[in-house]
């Protein structure tokens, strides 16, 4: 969950022992990038100056590291068909979520937690701000598992990397992985009910195209999702 993680992560102080470039003890503090230059043993932003010095509003000195889901069905009409945009190419729709702190539409990603996998990141985050699993009794949870097990069981790595966020600056920085996991004929998703977590406002399946104006470099991934099953953009 994006608020909370960062209010736990902003107890890390600068003057605290910190291992980086490597993984100190179960924080990743490894680079998509490659290894970062390290200035009075503080990170340097491996891409450039942003103006602003210090940690800023991340948790983590260094690589902030995120995942991002990108659960995609084609749309289609009342009779099952699947609709095309005006490029004649068929139009595909993701499961957006706004941003409680800024409004913004978005992907219902999240930060890794220390020792977490990036696979069990986008699953749980899914779960907490498209499907608000928190909120869930257990037999609701158990049920929503069993969803999502067919959702997740396939999926493809769409980006790794830097991302051009809002909260960088010239010491801290996000990365993230984002994966695409996509239903083909609706089988899947036509069992799953979405419902805004506690970070989110509003949750909703959204129609891909190149006008959206997303969080961050969200709009980017989604262009590459587009090329990958060859829909309208």
């Amino acid at each position: 969950i994006l608020t909370f993680d960062l209010f736990v992560y902003r107890t890390e102080k600068v003057d605290t022992p910190l291992s980086f470039n490597g993984c100190d003890g179960k924080i990743n503090r490894v680079s998509h990038m490659g290894d970062y230059e390290l200035v009075d043993g503080i990170p340097r932003n491996p891409q450039g100056r942003t103006g602003l010095k210090g940690r800023g509003t991340l948790g983590r000195w260094g690589p902030n590291h995120a995942a991002d889901p990108i659960v995609t069905r084609w749309k289609v009409d009342e009779s099952g068909k699947i609709i095309k945009g005006p490029d004649g190419k068929p139009v595909l729709q993701f499961v957006s979520v706004q941003r409680r702190d800024n409004h913004q539409w978005a992907l219902p990603g999240g930060m890794v937690d220390a020792g977490e996998v990036v696979t069990a990141t986008v699953r749980r985050e899914f779960g907490e701000e498209a499907m608000n699993s928190i909120q869930m009794s257990s037999e609701e949870k158990k049920r929503m598992e069993k969803e999502l097990d067919e959702l997740f069981a396939t999926g493809r790595e769409i980006f790794r990397g830097y991302v051009d966020d809002p909260r960088n600056t010239d010491n801290s920085w996000m990365e993230t992985v984002a994966f695409n996991f996509h239903d083909e004929d609706g089988s899947c998703l036509g069992k799953i009910n979405l419902c805004a977590g506690d970070d989110a406002m509003n949750v909703r399946w959204t129609d891909l195209s190149g006008t959206l104006d997303l969080y961050a470099s969200h709009v980017d991934f989604l262009e590459e999702v587009a090329k990958f099953h060859n829909a309208s953009w």
